[in-house]
């Protein structure tokens, strides 16, 4: 398959690393226009540069701006009026003892994972319809369907995404603009590593500390690994493309072959 996004224009929120840059890297491949998006500058540069030459491709650009806040998103939407391609993946997540998250914790996992993205879809949704086209896609995780105990404030933020996608992909039926999620699974990225080693330790070595993560807190993996972030942005990458134009308002699994997942 020839995925040409020639002329579009993307934008990664969350992308100086992991999924986020791995997306933003497949879509500039793909010949899109990129724009990755973080709070720093310096790493914002930092990936601009690595995303093309990971990609090849000379037209990344980067948006500097803390998306969980109204001043960030218009700082974004300052440098990146309109975008053709939107992937909404900036997003945060943690272990803590359920009976233990305040009300503060809440609420910034929900500015962060849900609220931000809403924003930007309320921003950029009205100009694809008016244009004919667009992609909205949202990164969503397997906890949205199988919490985890350790992380019921992460998996609520999740769940909250697919019903966006689908309400928003209502919104935009009949008018060329698909609006999707991507159920991710656990995937192997810096902030993940950490993760696993909070809950298994560090006395392990890598692949015993991953492999007995998977056996003892993801058993419903049929992957029985850790996804790579490349595995993810194929998915985003065919999703942004105009051979998916018939699939909108879905829910599509990366999840490593979640036994025990029920979607709507």
């Amino acid at each position: 398959m020839q995925i040409d996004l020639s002329g579009r224009t993307a934008l990664v929120t969350g992308s100086t690393q992991g999924i986020g840059h791995a997306i933003a890297t497949g879509l500039a491949r793909a010949g899109a226009r990129v724009v990755v998006n973080g709070r720093g500058e310096e790493r914002v540069a930092e990936a601009v540069r690595t995303v093309r030459e990971g990609s090849g491709s000379d037209d990344v650009t980067g948006a500097v701006g803390d998306l969980a806040t109204e001043r960030g998103a218009a700082a974004v939407l300052g440098t990146v009026p309109d975008v053709d391609i939107l992937v909404n993946n900036l997003g945060i997540f943690g272990s803590v003892p359920p009976l233990e998250i305040d009300d503060a914790e809440w609420r910034r996992y929900f500015e962060v994972n849900v609220l931000a993205s809403v924003r930007l879809i309320r921003a950029y949704l009205p100009g694809m319809k008016e244009r004919g086209w667009g992609r909205v896609l949202n990164l969503a995780s397997d906890s949205a369907v199988v919490t985890p105990a350790e992380m019921i404030h992460y998996g609520m933020t999740k769940t909250s995404l697919l019903a966006v996608g689908r309400g928003f992909a209502k919104d935009a039926a009949g008018t060329g603009v698909t609006v999707n999620s991507v159920i991710a699974g656990p995937t192997r990225t810096g902030g993940v590593e950490n993760f696993v080693r909070e809950l298994v330790g560090d006395e392990l070595p890598w692949d015993r500390a991953q492999r007995e993560f998977m056996v003892t807190h993801r058993p419903q993996s049929l992957l029985q690994r850790l996804i790579e972030p490349e595995e993810i942005a194929n998915m985003v990458v065919y999703l942004a493309s105009p051979q998916a134009s018939a699939t909108t308002g879905g829910a599509l699994r990366v999840d490593g072959g979640y036994i025990d997942s029920i979607l709507p």
